[in-house]
């Protein structure tokens, strides 16, 4: 990966869940230096600060909480993604996963313009393949997936011209996944690696088996990393915590990895809830693992004190 053009995109979305916090998420990757670090690496950075949510007439759901803000946020980062992806390369500074509606969307709808596939990396304890039909819930940070791969039961958002095929989608790091989800991407043949395959076979396998079909099909890679893929002992800012989630070093070497590919196109960071942190240590942690995957090596990444 040459030196890029690095736009970051801030979208303090808190409107996926009820557990409120990760519109603080985007100021606290600048406070964290994530601009920075990236300009230490080579990089040119662009920061166009803050999305705002569209405004819409979507009425109140009863059960679907926040459904008008979502809807209106899903359009508005839809919009941004394409438009710094014709500029650069995007981080979408979130913000909950619920973001991801809008800036998968966007990114597919620039790949088209590229006549590129796009795909998808899920980096996540949850596989987030509910619809607004089978959340118990009500959060729709855990929709996004149904949503950008064309799943039935979203006609209240924007429509998806161009959606995601499910096995452009590989998922690494799951451990909180409901029975029916599991077998609908089991059925549609999303790649997935749980913590269990992960424990038995490593972390390396699954990403460069899922890295060498996106390069096959000269695709672009849209990551979205989720704070809860990491355990919870080394990230503890996010609202939906899992015990068992990667280490520090299992997630540098996906960042690695990913930078040695070339193949990355955007990148999400979410669900980052900055009132839960310890002194900023997620938020650093989150920065590092962007400078990880934009080329920072291991020899060059500075030691912290908390």
């Amino acid at each position: 990966m040459d030196n890029k053009h690095v736009i970051l995109v801030g979208a303090p979305m808190d409107a996926g869940k009820r557990r409120q916090g990760c519109r603080m998420g985007p100021d606290a990757y600048r406070v964290a230096g994530l601009d920075q670090a990236l300009i230490d690496l080579g990089h040119q950075v662009s920061d166009i600060g803050n999305v705002s949510p569209d405004k819409t007439d979507v009425p109140v759901h009863d059960h679907l909480f926040a459904l008008p803000e979502v809807i209106g946020w899903t359009r508005a980062l839809s919009r941004a993604a394409q438009d710094s992806a014709a500029k650069g390369l995007p981080i979408f500074m979130g913000g909950d996963h619920a973001l991801s509606m809008g800036t998968v969307s966007g990114m597919a709808a620039h790949a088209k313009k590229l006549c590129r596939p796009l795909f998808v990396l899920w980096l996540d304890a949850h596989s987030d393949f509910h619809t607004p039909d089978s959340t118990g819930s009500g959060n729709l940070h855990g929709t996004p997936v149904a949503y950008f791969t064309g799943q039935p039961g979203f006609d209240a958002f924007p429509p998806v011209t161009n959606p995601v095929p499910t096995d452009r989608v590989g998922m690494i790091g799951l451990r909180s996944v409901d029975p029916a989800e599991r077998a609908r991407l089991e059925k549609d043949h999303a790649m997935l690696a749980d913590m269990r395959s992960i424990d038995e076979h490593g972390i390396k396998a699954p990403l460069i088996a899922f890295l060498d079909r996106v390069r096959a099909a000269n695709g672009l890679l849209h990551v979205s990393l989720d704070v809860d893929f990491l355990d919870p002992s080394i990230a503890p800012a996010v609202g939906t915590t899992v015990p068992g989630g990667a280490t520090e070093r299992e997630a540098h070497l996906v960042m690695e990895l990913l930078h040695e590919s070339g193949l990355v196109c955007a990148l999400d960071l979410v669900e980052l809830n900055p009132f839960l942190d310890e002194r900023g240590r997620t938020a650093r942690l989150m920065v590092d693992l962007a400078a990880s995957l934009l080329g920072r090596r291991i020899f060059d990444r500075p030691t912290r004190s908390f």
